[in-house]
């Protein structure tokens, strides 16, 4: 091994835990701190219902959610108004093609 390439090895490294658990380990640097812990992760203490939010992710992933559905909504409505007018128009050029002439009640009951 060549001499002076290598960083410093502290064989009892202390590591945090943001939850207060602390442990020793062998590291490079003389002290580390961590967000989770197998003391306090979702997955090793059962409680995967219980979401890690940082820095808010989960309210702004819902909040994109929820603009999404509203979007959804909006277009599903627009499409809606723009099928109701295509059916509009197309009663509107069924009746200009039979170029039918109205009927006028009084003038037919007159002549009979």
């Amino acid at each position: 091994m060549k001499k002076d390439i290598h960083p410093t090895y502290y064989p009892e490294a202390t590591v945090t835990c943001a939850c207060g658990n602390t442990w020793k380990t062998g590291s490079t640097q003389e002290s580390l701190s961590t967000d989770t812990c197998s003391a306090c992760h979702p997955f090793y203490t059962g409680q995967m219902q219980r979401l890690l939010d940082r820095g808010g992710q989960v309210e702004r992933f819902t909040r994109r959610m929820e603009e999404a559905e509203q979007m959804r909504e909006e277009a599903a409505k627009r499409e809606a108004a723009r099928a109701e007018r295509r059916r509009a128009r197309q009663l509107v050029e069924i009746v200009d093609e039979d170029e039918v002439e109205p009927i006028d009640t009084e003038e037919t009951a007159q002549n009979e």
